[in-house]
């Protein structure tokens, strides 16, 4: 019997696992991982390792299952972290690969060496290791697995030595069940729900990991039960409540005092999958109104420990809403009707709408699209400076059909797209991918273009140029910084960028044009890329 080598015992259990492709950019140090590439795995290139991250953690969220990426040592790392930072905050179970020098040649340092390799990815991995043994690999890879699965999902990192891969096996590697889920403290949860059968006027703040759970049914089942105003929390990376509901107001704004002055009124809320809360920029104001007893649940300890404010509740939160729906009491409708949000989701109104003239507004590209596109369409989103205009024109009213960054770092959902609609493909589904990206925010991976090319994906890129980095401004006025270089875009030329990837790129003006060119788009083989001037404006961000 051939001797089997830690490359084939690590290779089989990733097929027992079902993984069985990988996600990268080669490089020198990870080529006796891939040499003699197995024939039943499928290779994602990407000319990048941050688009090769953003492109596994869209499949991996699309698919509900972890996804391998393979960078290149400490260098490909280092590309990787915009997007390991996002994986990490949009809870996203990934397996992160690297390899290393020779185990002969690590005291030495030599060139390309990742020298501190199980520091060099934090604080934004859940586990991260090189292996003492090379006959440690395979375990390595069943543990990160397992890592990566249990709540909180997230990204882990595994650093393999180049010369490890050849050298012989023990034995196979042990495959085990993982549990996901952590259900609710009984007695607890029961106290969350007698508040929340009390409450004189109550608020449900759902979160992304309600949209994670696929468990709309369930979110709305609870709210029509205690017939509670549903707010989004800030900054959700993924809708948690259709858009459409009676019930739904909008998201919360992302800032300490507005958001304190929108529940105002309100003596008990209830944050169910988001954390408590997130902001960004630093508006002064209480936490909480005066008043309001305020509940959380999360699956994550961290989230619940650092919550200034709220009684927590460790749980799975379609679990906890399952549970709560079965234990509280049914609530008449209030007669205190809560103004909805037109702006839905965003968490900033749009800009005052610009005068009409011969260039299309954001608002009018969006509704355009939106009037265009299937009503099935899969949108993702990465134009901070138009997100009030967004949501105005498009309510989210299915499931798994919106996705967006919950970190903020520019350049992840353009390869997510590239993920996004790899997992269409392969869950058979087909259901279009749009994606709408500001002609600022698409420099900073639009080598994913070339990825999308590459296996023929039907996604529409839709950008709206403004010429400007349009949400810096509106950050300028908020900080009271006039003057800042850098922040208008004159020069680029997104379609001829766009077909040196090889992709079909058109710049059109009218919505008649943007209305044929989507249809056509969507009938094409590979990607296209729509570039659109729009007239430029400062949002609010607040």
């Amino acid at each position: 019997m051939t001797e089997k080598t830690i490359r084939d015992v690590t290779f089989q259990l990733l097929r027992d696992l079902g993984i069985t492709k990988i996600f990268g950019n080669p490089g020198s140090t990870e080529e006796t991982f891939l040499k003699n590439f197995p024939e039943d795995f499928t290779y994602i290139q990407t000319l990048q390792e941050a688009s090769a991250v953003g492109a596994a953690d869209g499949y991996a969220q699309a698919t509900r299952r972890p996804a391998l990426v393979n960078v290149h040592t400490a260098a490909g790392l280092s590309n990787a972290m915009s997007n390991i930072l996002t994986a990490s905050m949009n809870k996203t179970p990934l397996i992160i690969t690297a390899g290393n020098q020779t185990r002969e040649m690590l005291l030495l340092e030599p060139w390309l060496t990742n020298v501190q390799p199980s520091r060099l990815p934090e604080p934004w991995v859940k586990w991260a290791y090189e292996p003492v043994r090379a006959e440690d690999v395979p375990a390595a890879f069943a543990r990160a697995y397992a890592a990566a699965l249990q709540p909180p999902a997230g990204p882990v990192f595994l650093s393999i030595p180049l010369d490890d891969w050849d050298k012989p096996a023990t034995g196979p590697a042990v495959v085990r069940s993982v549990a996901t889920r952590i259900g609710p403290d009984p007695a607890r949860i029961a106290e969350f729900a007698d508040a929340l059968s009390g409450a004189k006027k109550l608020a449900l703040i759902y979160g992304s990991s309600i949209a994670r759970g696929r468990a709309w049914q369930q979110a709305i089942a609870l709210a029509e039960k205690l017939n509670a105003d549903v707010y989004a929390a800030p900054a959700s990376e993924r809708p948690p409540f259709p858009e459409t509901h009676p019930l739904y107001v909008g998201g919360l704004p992302f800032a300490k005092g507005p958001l304190s002055k929108k529940l105002e009124g309100y003596d008990v809320a209830i944050v169910i999958g988001a954390p408590v809360f997130r902001y960004y920029p630093y508006v002064a104001g209480e936490y909480l109104p005066e008043g309001l007893h305020l509940l959380h649940i999360t699956d994550d300890p961290a989230e619940a420990a650092r919550a200034p404010v709220g009684d927590s509740l460790l749980s799975d939160a379609v679990l906890a809403v399952e549970e709560l729906t079965r234990l509280v009491k049914s609530r008449p409708a209030s007669s205190d009707s809560v103004a909805k949000q037109a702006h839905r989701l965003a968490p900033h109104p749009a800009a005052p709408a610009p005068q009409a003239g011969s260039v299309l507004s954001a608002l009018q590209l969006f509704e355009t699209l939106r009037a265009a596109a299937p009503a099935d369409t899969v949108l993702v989103e990465e134009s901070p400076s138009n997100l009030g205009e967004l949501h105005t024109a498009w309510p989210i009213d299915r499931e798994d059909s919106f996705y967006t960054f919950a970190s903020g770092s520019l350049g992840w959902n353009l390869p997510a797209a590239v993920g996004l609609a790899l997992a269409e493909r392969e869950l058979g589904t087909n259901r279009p991918v749009l994606a709408i990206i500001g002609d600022g925010s698409l420099q900073y991976s639009i080598q994913g273009l070339w990825t999308a090319a590459q296996h023929n994906l039907p996604i529409l890129f839709v950008v709206p140029r403004n010429g400007e980095y349009a949400i810096l401004k509106s950050f300028a006025l908020l900080e009271e910084t006039p003057g800042v270089p850098g922040l208008d875009l004159p020069g680029l030329d997104i379609v001829s960028l766009a077909k040196g990837y090889g992709v079909t790129a058109f710049r059109l003006e009218t919505e008649e044009e943007i209305s044929k060119a989507v249809a056509e788009a969507f009938a094409r083989s590979g990607p296209t890329v729509l570039e659109v001037p729009v007239v430029p404006t400062i949002p609010p961000l607040l």
